[in-house]
């Protein structure tokens, strides 16, 4: 383990994470771990010297988690991928531009979001959206091995059979909970042929843009994943399907249409993250919904000023029982994210469609709003969550405003 203080040259660099706004949180320290056995030293020491600890991978998270004044674990050095008769094991450190392209060397991936430099463990941790997700399931779905040093220095490996319950948990219920995982290991699934597309219209076409796609894309066949996003520039439809393509009633509504077959999978998922606005101060709220929005709450949406993000659910998300895993959202249809860069703006746009939500949030997507939060994250796996809380954290270590050991 190294232990990098605010006057080494590397500080300001390790400590910046990906969202801007938490940029003036300092660490005390920042432990670099190259090793399980780094972890348990970085743990020994962050005990000894009463500090908060938090593990990093990618450093994205909207609520600030990834950040402390307390001691920084800095994973990314634990970034190591490799392939045996379609399983992989990959390095808490691993960013998805660098999942995705050592396995497709294999012939492999898995189902994961778009944003190159997002960290493996965090998204997993909270379920994972993707663009195969309706045909294969979450990230976390995918998941059948993790290695964890817990916050007593205990290197637990856990699967269906060992440790069955910390495996349970760490399957959908958000990062930095129970343990600092150093590992993970997927069922992949082929890398796939498919068809990126993009539908494009005018600003004013939104609102009947918006109708079709919540009657349409929840219940698309599972090959296909349709994204819908609302800017002041203009409505755009994009995603990739494994089969034909077929814009089902948004066809009929005479879109701008881009269809490419041409990229590999690593290419695919990449043009679809060009332009990101990892530099910028961004705000998000969102929610599930379980029925569509109606007319007039779209209205209001539409003149609220926020981007609009629709993401839809269905498919394999689905068929998954609420208790077989953390991730408790199996009943939702599409999940709607508010972004801009005024909180104000933002509050709004949320409000305006919360009471036609499910009152249900991606633990992906943390709110530091919430007020029933341990409803709003886990539903009815919330006891056993707060039960698996106290036996593997009882000492609370991996602690943080709305987390499961409850908020210093």
């Amino acid at each position: 383990m190294e232990l990098i203080g605010p006057d080494h040259e590397l500080y300001d660099v390790l400590r910046r994470p990906a969202l801007p706004q938490y940029d003036e949180i300092r660490p005390q320290a920042i432990a670099r771990c190259a090793s399980v056995d780094d972890v348990v030293e970085a743990l020994a020491y962050g005990r000894s010297a009463g500090l908060h600890v938090v593990p990093r991978g990618g450093g994205h998270c909207f609520a600030g988690r990834s950040s402390t004044t307390g001691l920084m674990l800095d994973l990314s050095a634990l970034s190591a991928i490799s392939v045996d008769e379609g399983v992989a094991t990959i390095g808490a450190g691993a960013r998805l531009a660098d999942v995705y392209r050592e396995l497709y060397e294999s012939g492999l991936t898995i189902p994961a979001g778009c944003g190159p430099t997002v960290g493996i463990v965090g998204l997993t941790s909270g379920g994972g959206l993707g663009l195969l997700g309706r045909r294969y399931g979450l990230t976390c779905d995918r998941l059948v091995a993790a290695t964890v040093v817990l916050a007593d220095g205990d290197v637990v490996r856990c699967d269906a059979e060992r440790e069955p319950e910390l495996f349970w948990a760490l399957r959908g219920a958000g990062g930095g909970q129970f343990g600092v995982v150093t590992s993970l290991v997927f069922a992949a699934v082929p890398s796939p042929a498919a068809t990126r597309f993009r539908l494009t219209w005018s600003r004013d076409r939104a609102a009947e843009v918006i109708a079709a796609w919540q009657a349409w894309a929840p219940d698309a066949p599972d090959e296909i994943t349709a994204c819908l996003q609302v800017t002041a520039d203009g409505v755009q439809v994009f995603g990739a399907t494994l089969t034909d393509f077929d814009a089902g009633p948004l066809g009929a509504l005479a879109p701008g249409v881009d269809l490419r077959s041409d990229f590999s999978w690593p290419a695919l998922k990449a043009s679809l993250s060009e332009g990101g606005a990892d530099q910028q101060v961004v705000h998000s709220k969102s929610e599930f919904f379980r029925a569509p929005l109606p007319p007039d709450a779209v209205t209001r949406l539409l003149d609220a000023g926020c981007e609009l993000n629709f993401t839809p659910m269905g498919g394999a998300y689905n068929r998954v029982p609420v208790d077989a895993t953390a991730f408790a959202h199996r009943t939702e249809r599409f999940l709607l994210e508010h972004v801009g860069p005024d909180r104000t703006a933002v509050r709004r746009s949320w409000s305006i469609a919360h009471d036609h939500a499910s009152g249900h949030v991606y633990p992906n997507f943390p709110d530091p709003d919430l007020t029933d939060w341990a409803t709003a994250y886990h539903g009815p796996n919330y006891p056993r969550l707060r039960d698996l809380k106290a036996r593997y954290d009882p000492a609370d270590v991996f602690n943080f405003p709305q987390s499961l050991g409850g908020s210093r």
